[in-house]
């Protein structure tokens, strides 16, 4: 499955024509930004707020708005704020220099461009603001222990503080250390931790759960990829690399990640050969892994580099990616509707028909019961006068949210038996061909059967060749006796024959009357 585009959408209902679980392309009449990757991106009312970036090597310094109403970009001017307590040389500073591999972060009315590099860069990591309502930015004072620059590392908000992981810093070396940042304070503390920390990694992502565990996937070294998954707890400062379950996931870097309610979105990424064109979530709680969407291989949700916002659009959550780089650079706007998810399963886990039909279950019995305590409150006469209208509003919306919850419930059912149906068809396609190699297997190793036979015929005959090669000098050796053995007897019948000749002729001179000569 890959993205779509949607076209003739009317800006008023474009929400309502989103399918879930499925990318969307904006198209965009107004001019678009300049197509980047290794920029900052947070969503703010209904808007997206990119900053910087690079694109062919070049550091962007540029501020751009796209607004979800109107699906248009506009560029909002940026002015210098000169606020000596807060500013550390606001004066001699552009608005916003050209930087990337950074982080953007909403604190307040406004938003801070945190770490990243620059030609221009300086030792420590500079922490720069956007104030949303007067425009203005600068670079906010802090003291303490300062991280050295860097890009590539994660920047998550907790509760008033910044939590930094990771990076690579200008000399390229990589960090797998943890600062914290105090908002109110302003100042940077390095935490020391305990058990085995994730090695120094730079391009990974990081998610807070339950504001008391801190996580870490994926990102890369110089040599390799990951696709590990760490954990922090933020009391006792402990890592921990728990097991996962679900489906595979391949190791990746140059993703980006956002967390909606108790899942973990995970988008694009590679490793640095081609792109990861799925779309993960990660159930936190369960710590399991699934495949949400797979688009092509030259998607720009398949590249590196790229950013993903949640946005709450008409009540709803929506997932907004911009940007990459996989092979060229992108800055298309694309949005999914992620389907809501169940997060308070069961410990055990259960296949997928079967959590869905006990939570359908669950959840009828529990509109079956709260429509009965709502008859018994209403049959109770006067003592129900204590139950004021808002309880029994509240009662209401209940019963209607379980409704939902039941419905949905039933379209997960109706869904899980569909897939057991399709999985019950590839089991018998495979079963059928497994038969047919089956016989196909029997087939060859008869084949093979006889070629071994064959072969131990020749390797007999061989032998005998090889016997009979090896006996050669001998029979040459009588061959020659019997050479000198006929010479020595041609000689020895060439006498006698001479012996004969002679004899013969002393006869015949005998009967003529001659004398034979002695």
């Amino acid at each position: 499955m890959g993205t779509e585009a949607v076209n003739k959408v009317n800006m008023s209902d474009w929400l309502s024509l989103l399918a879930y679980d499925q990318w969307i392309a904006f198209p965009v009449s107004t001019p678009k930004p300049l197509a980047r990757y290794k920029h900052g991106a947070a969503v703010v009312d209904e808007k997206l707020y990119i900053s910087g970036g690079s694109r062919n090597g070049r550091y962007l310094s540029d501020l751009q708005v796209f607004d979800f109403r109107n699906l248009e970009w506009s560029i909002p001017k940026i002015n210098t704020e000169s606020n000596a307590d807060r500013l550390e040389d606001s004066l001699s500073l552009e608005p916003l220099p050209p930087i990337a591999g950074h982080n953007m972060v909403r604190w307040g009315n406004k938003l801070l461009l945190v770490g990243g590099l620059s030609k221009k860069s300086s030792d420590i990591v500079t922490v720069r603001f956007i104030d949303l309502e007067t425009h203005g930015s600068g670079v906010l004072k802090t003291s303490g222990n300062i991280p050295v620059s860097r890009e590539g590392q994660s920047v998550t908000l907790v509760g008033s503080k910044l939590l930094m992981f990771g990076g690579e810093d200008i000399n390229r070396k990589l960090h797998n250390d943890i600062h914290i940042l105090d908002l109110e304070e302003m100042t940077w503390n390095l935490v020391e931790t305990r058990q085995t920390p994730p090695a120094p990694r730079y391009d990974h992502t990081a998610a807070l759960h339950a504001e008391h565990y801190f996580l870490i996937f994926g990102g890369c070294s110089h040599s390799t990829c990951f696709n590990d998954l760490h954990v922090l707890d933020l009391q006792t400062m402990e890592w921990s690399q728990p097991q996962i379950q679900g489906d595979i996931v391949n190791p990746r870097a140059g993703h980006a990640s956002i967390t909606i309610g108790e899942n973990w979105y995970i988008v694009g990424g590679g490793d640095n050969r081609s792109g990861a064109p799925e779309t993960l979530v990660l159930n936190m709680p369960k710590l399991v892994w699934s495949v949400l969407t797979t688009v092509k291989e030259r998607d720009p949700l398949s590249s590196e580099g790229l950013s993903v916002c949640s946005a709450l659009v008409d009540g709803e959550n929506l997932l907004v990616a911009f940007g990459g780089y996989n092979g060229t650079y992108n800055n298309e706007v694309f949005v999914m509707r992620p389907k809501l998810r169940e997060s308070s399963r069961p410990k055990i886990f259960q296949s997928p028909a079967a959590a869905a039909a006990a939570a359908s279950v669950t959840a009828a019995y529990a509109l079956a019961k709260s429509e009965h305590t709502t008859d018994f409150i209403k049959m109770e006469g006067p003592n129900t006068e204590r139950a004021d209208d808002s309880s029994q509003q509240k009662f209401a919306l209940d019963i209607n949210l379980i409704r939902k919850e039941n419905k949905a419930m039933e379209t997960e059912v109706a869904e899980a038996r569909a897939e057991n149906s399709r999985l019950t068809e590839k089991i018998e396609e495979t079963i059928s061909t497994h038969t047919d190699l089956t016989k196909e297997l029997h087939s060859v190793q008869g084949q093979l059967a006889a070629e071994r036979s064959r072969c131990s015929k020749l390797e007999a005959q061989i032998a005998e060749l090889q016997r009979a090669v090896e006996s050669l000098p001998s029979l040459e050796e009588e061959v020659e006796k019997l050479r000198t053995l006929t010479s020595s007897l041609k000689e020895d019948m060439e006498i006698v024959a001479n012996v004969q000749r002679q004899s013969s002729g002393g006869v015949w001179r005998w009967i003529a009357g001659g004398t034979p000569s002695s």
